[in-house]
Formats: structure tokens, sequence, C-alpha cells
């Protein structure tokens, strides 16, 4: 019988590197990077029982491969876990370092980076995410659906995180703790929560994933937004609802009604 490993290795070749690469990442194997003049914008594959994590950059570099549990491979015929760490360095901050390497590796903490995070955090659930390969005809699941993470959530926050980096745009409004509240609004209406909210441009701009042909999340986010406008803070007159690639989907401005 095909091990996990086999299955994961075979998965990791034919499958996932080339989905990544398809998806504009430049990379091989465990860790890849956005085509980018002045940022390394990089996403690195963790991985529990398969094999071990990156030698850590340099005196100063933290450890790497943090999500790895006790440091500790699984046993040969055990499933094999992994997840993906993302983190953003400016290309000048890089050179200065002089760490060993053409490039930061994801996985590795430097000290350097911009933002870094796993990808668990910019997922819905907004906690640590693991993806299981496990023997059986159902084995490819998790790599679709790791793949899809990287696509809809993974990909469009390192852009962001690039951008406003290089711009100094997107000062936050408020944070998850503060948009509790209004989330748990939302999750009642069965609509998608609010994952960022920014003021950029004299526009509050509210992200999610919600869909333009989602009659019931216009309607409540239309709610939502004409409650933070009543509040008559002067730092924005319009409210803004983007897609988790950042497509525009719903503008509510008084001024142009």
């Amino acid at each position: 019988m095909t091990t996990a490993h086999e299955l994961y290795a075979k998965g990791l070749r034919d499958h996932l590197a080339p989905a990544l690469r398809a998806l504009g990442l430049r990379g091989w194997r465990r860790t890849f990077s956005l085509p980018d003049e002045t940022h390394w914008a990089l996403l690195g594959l963790v991985e529990q029982g398969g094999p071990s994590g990156p030698a850590v950059q340099g005196g100063q570099a933290g450890q790497a491969g943090q999500g790895v549990q006790g440091g500790q491979a699984a046993p040969a015929d055990g499933p094999v876990r992994y997840t993906f760490d993302l983190s953003v360095v400016r290309r000048s901050d890089w050179a200065v370092a002089a760490f060993p390497g053409p490039r930061p590796d994801p996985r590795a903490v430097y000290g350097i980076e911009t933002w870094r995070a796993r990808i668990g955090e910019v997922l819905p659930v907004g906690e640590d995410v693991w993806w299981e390969v496990l023997p059986g005809p159902r084995w490819r699941v998790a790599l679709d659906d790791s793949i899809a993470a990287v696509r809809h959530y993974g990909l469009p926050e390192l852009l962001r995180r690039v951008e406003r980096d290089r711009s100094g745009t997107g000062e936050t409004y408020l944070d998850l703790a503060e948009l509790e509240q209004v989330n748990a609004v939302l999750l009642a209406a069965s609509v998608a929560r609010i994952q960022r909210a920014e003021l950029v441009d004299k526009e509050l701009v509210l992200t999610g994933a919600w869909t333009r042909a989602d009659a019931v999340a216009r309607t409540v986010l239309h709610g939502v937004a004409d409650g933070f406008l009543s509040a008559g803070d002067e730092r924005f007159h319009a409210v803004r609802c983007l897609d988790t690639l950042g497509r525009e989907l719903w503008t509510v401005d008084p001024g142009a009604e």
C-alpha cells in the first residue's frame, strides 16, 4: 500500500508545486516567492511527519519551522501534515543584513521582516490550520484545499502587505477584536465576516469573502456601512466593500446619492 509519505512526495512534485507556480509564484520544493522589484514576498511549506524544516539562517535568526510540534517527525507510516508560512522582507533590508543565501527563507525568523504570519491567521478561521495527507482515494483533497487557501487568501494578503509597506497607506480602522460585535451580526445573518477594516484615501475599506452575486451580503453590509458612516468620523466619507482578491463589490457614499 502506498504510504502517506509517498503520496505527499508525489503530490508536492506533481500537483502542489506546479499549482503554486501557475499562480505566479517562483520556486520549487518548499519555498516560493512572488516576483517584485522591492520586496521578497514569500511562501514556505512547513511540514509535520515529512522532511525536516530549514536550518536557522544566521546567528540572529530565530527558530525555523515553528509549527512542528516538539520538532519531531511522525512515525514513518503516519500521516503527513503541512501548512504555510508567509513573510514579507524588503530587498534592501535583506542586502544590508547579509544573511547567508540568495533570498530569505519564509520558514525562518530573521527579525527584519515587515510582516510574517501562518496562513491560518489570514483565513476566515483566524487560527493555525494544518492540512493532512492520508492514504486512500481522497488523498488529494487536502492538496486542493490548501492551494485554494493560497489562491484566495495567502497571495492576496502577501500582495496587500507588500503594497501597504511600499506606499505607506492603509491605516487600520478597527482590528479583529474591535470588529467582533459587527462580525457577530454578520454571522447571525449568514454573511462572511469582515476580515479587515482600513482607511484609504478618505474611505473606509472593508474586505471579506463576499461575492457580487450575494444579495444578502450586499444588503447586510450596506446596513453596516450606514452604521459606520453615522458615527460621523471625519477620516472617511464613504465605505467600500472588496472581496479577498481586492476586487470592488459595493460602495456606500452618501455624497453620491
